[in-house]
């Protein structure tokens, strides 16, 4: 009998195996609320979703901060820690395996959506797209306790900050300017201007650094920009014909062979074929509502995720699920990222951004 259960355990764990699964799972972190959009709020806090089980809901983190807003929420994979901006110019870090706050602050200036570099020690904070004040930039935090490094000024509108895939870049988007900064001190290496219409909105770029794709801020629509050069190679609207209010959500699916924009008031996204100069159309696909517009991908490309509570097969293009808190409600926001964990520890993690990863 001792011999049986044995090869029954070996079988089960060979078909385990087989079969692709493992003891990583795969989650999506969404916080709440979102500041920017009032559409199917859930309390405060993160809400946390099995991705490999249909998206079904796993359970929330209390987090009493959230209630002010967020305005920005990313991770790090080194620190495993999530940072968070909100509406109260209040910026924290939130350790994802001890679920504790590790540190929060109130800075007189900020907060947007921030970034961290990959070694996790330094946070960039954005004073905020409502900001139009002279000294308007970005703040340089000590990402281990949140004190002020330094503040730069850069210009007015500072709205979302990236840093990229390899780490070497800092991108931040102010009024229809796109500056690019080396991450090692912050100097200055493009100042792209004249992009994003009226005001640069989300962006995003291939792995490889070459070309950014930026928000339009009066119409439905990106511009195309050389990060090797500093120039705009092309603007491309959407539709028949141009759709006159703002772009929220640019997203590279991971092969970069597609981009995917938001049209949150018409309750859509369009899709380009990314591997042509300018992006062609390819298709659309209509969302549930509308509310501040987003868009990423999870890591392995398979699904797309936006500021509704729709959940997308990235392939067919079709509805696969429906975000729903533990009270089985609709639940939605523009602020989320994915986490692998195994026994207990962060092995993994997406971007908000759905930046390529080609």
């Amino acid at each position: 009998m001792t011999m049986l259960i044995y090869f029954l355990a070996a079988f089960l764990s060979i078909a385990t195996l087989a079969s692709g699964q493992s003891q990583t799972k795969r989650y999506l972190y969404m916080s709440t609320p979102d500041a920017a959009q009032k559409d199917y709020r859930s309390g405060q806090g993160i809400l946390v979703f099995d991705i490999d089980q249909g998206h079904k809901f796993v359970r929330r983190i209390d987090i009493p901060a959230f209630q002010e807003g967020l305005r920005g929420f990313t991770g790090n994979l080194k620190t495993h820690r999530a940072y968070f901006s909100t509406s109260n110019r209040r910026v924290g870090a939130f350790d994802l395996e001890t679920e504790k706050i590790v540190w929060d602050k109130t800075y007189e200036a900020g907060a947007d959506r921030s970034s961290v570099t990959l070694d996790g020690k330094k946070m960039y904070v954005p004073t905020g797209y409502w900001y139009l004040g002279a000294d308007s930039g970005m703040l340089v935090l000590n990402a281990e306790n949140g004190d002020m490094i330094k503040r730069m000024v850069v210009g007015p509108a500072a709205h979302n900050t990236l840093v990229s895939l390899n780490g070497r870049f800092l991108y931040l988007g102010s009024q229809t300017m796109l500056t690019v900064f080396d991450t090692r001190n912050e100097k200055v290496i493009h100042q792209i201007k004249d992009v994003g219409e009226r005001g640069i909105f989300p962006y995003t770029m291939d792995s490889q650094n070459r070309i950014a794709y930026v928000c339009l801020g009066d119409h439905v629509g990106f511009d195309t920009v050389d990060l090797k050069t500093g120039k705009v190679l092309n603007r491309v609207f959407a539709g028949k014909e141009h759709i006159a209010h703002r772009t929220h959500g640019a997203a590279l699916t991971p092969d970069e062979s597609e981009l995917w924009i938001s049209d949150q008031v018409g309750k859509k996204l369009f899709i380009y074929d990314a591997t042509k100069m300018p992006p062609e159309p390819k298709g659309e696909v209509e969302l549930s509502q509308g509310g501040h517009g987003w868009v990423a991908f999870s890591l392995d490309g398979r699904y797309a995720w936006t500021h509704t509570p729709d959940v997308f097969d990235a392939k067919t293009k079709k509805l696969v699920a429906t975000l729903k808190d533990e009270n089985g409600v609709p639940a939605s926001g523009s602020k989320y990222f994915e986490v692998h964990f195994r026994d207990g520890k962060v092995v993994e993690m997406g971007s908000e951004f759905g930046l390529g990863r080609k």
